[in-house]
């Protein structure tokens, strides 16, 4: 007869730590732009700016891996949250640039912070990712079979760029970001809805693999930068209202928006269809550039160093990616 004792279940869970951590080398436009041209691909810091908001971006030195970003990323959350790796029992990561195919880039971070024995996998939503990883963790730790969790999107987005392609090299970064999540009968996570939409899976990919030991198909991202901005910002303002709606708010009552930062213009058109006056929104594309699946954990961690959010506030996370996929969660701090 079994005699171990029986979880729980439990009202929710509350993020109680947040962390980041980005590679070395910040990369200017003007330094990219000189290094493109090298390579014979033109463009400009105006050009980037204005149609982006970008200004910088991090990109990873020879040797960094995801699982290494994220575990630095986890235990800076770790240090915010005042507990200790051997506390956590589930690891969540979000990624789209695993380090190999298997074993899952969680359980390299789960071996690297010393932890043993709790539930470790990886979610694979592109932009959407950090989102999705949160709601799944929060549905675990609500049944009582964990009792904290590391949510965590860490990408190394620049092994997959074509640099001889300046409508998708100049966008994306590299970094990581995390949260420590505990089971709680005081909810933080108030409502979460995620979708995801197949048929447009072409307007966003990296469609290569791995066949009999070579590539098959085009292993770089592709982007129809168009279709994804029209689809982005009708899906997010639909994805806000619903979400809103559902936890029991209203627009006026949210203290802060962090939609995924991919573009400045579908962060400003999304804020303004909701109408959120700008100041309530975190953005960090100009300084992160698009991290994809970090980009919102790195935009929650630079608000609540920066002090901007604080315990209480009402924060709408926001993903929208390659899957399509896209979704909200809504959270108390």
């Amino acid at each position: 007869m079994d005699n171990a004792p029986r979880m729980k279940a439990v009202a929710g869970s509350r993020i109680i730590g947040t962390g980041s951590a980005l590679p070395q080398r910040a990369v200017g436009n003007e330094e990219l732009v000189a290094e493109l041209a090298q390579r014979g691909v033109h463009t400009s810091d105006a050009w980037i700016v204005e149609r982006t908001g970008i200004r910088q971006r991090y990109l990873a030195e020879p040797g960094l891996t995801t699982a290494g970003l994220g575990a630095r990323a986890a235990r800076s959350a770790l240090e915010a949250a005042a507990v200790t790796a051997d506390s956590i029992d589930l690891i969540v990561l979000a990624s789209s640039t695993a380090d190999q195919i298997f074993p899952s880039t969680a359980c390299l971070i789960q071996a690297e912070l010393g932890i043993r024995g709790g539930a470790a996998f990886d979610v694979q939503a592109v932009c959407s990712g950090f989102v999705y990883g949160l709601a799944v963790a929060d549905a675990l730790l609500r049944t009582g079979a964990h009792r904290r969790a590391l949510v965590i999107g860490s990408e190394l987005f620049s092994r997959i760029l074509d640099w001889n392609d300046r409508t998708t090299c100049v966008l994306f970064g590299d970094g990581a970001g995390a949260v420590v999540l505990e089971a709680s009968d005081r909810p933080g996570l108030l409502a979460q809805r995620l979708h995801a939409d197949g048929s447009r899976a072409r307007i966003l990919c990296t469609a290569g693999r791995v066949d009999q030991g070579k590539i098959e198909g085009d292993p770089f991202l592709r982007m129809d930068g168009q279709a994804v901005f029209k689809v982005a910002v009708e899906v997010l303002e639909a994805s806000a209202r619903e979400v809103l709606e559902a936890g029991g708010l209203t627009v006026s009552q949210l203290d802060w928006l962090i939609p995924h930062q991919a573009n400045i213009r579908i962060l400003t058109a999304t804020a303004r269809r909701l109408g959120l006056p700008a100041e309530r929104m975190i953005v960090t594309v100009d300084r992160h550039g698009n991290t994809s699946a970090a980009s919102v954990p790195l935009a929650l961690d630079w608000g609540v160093r920066c002090g901007m959010i604080r315990t209480g506030h009402s924060v709408l996370l926001q993903g929208v990616g390659g899957g399509l996929t896209w979704g909200s969660v809504l959270v108390r701090m």
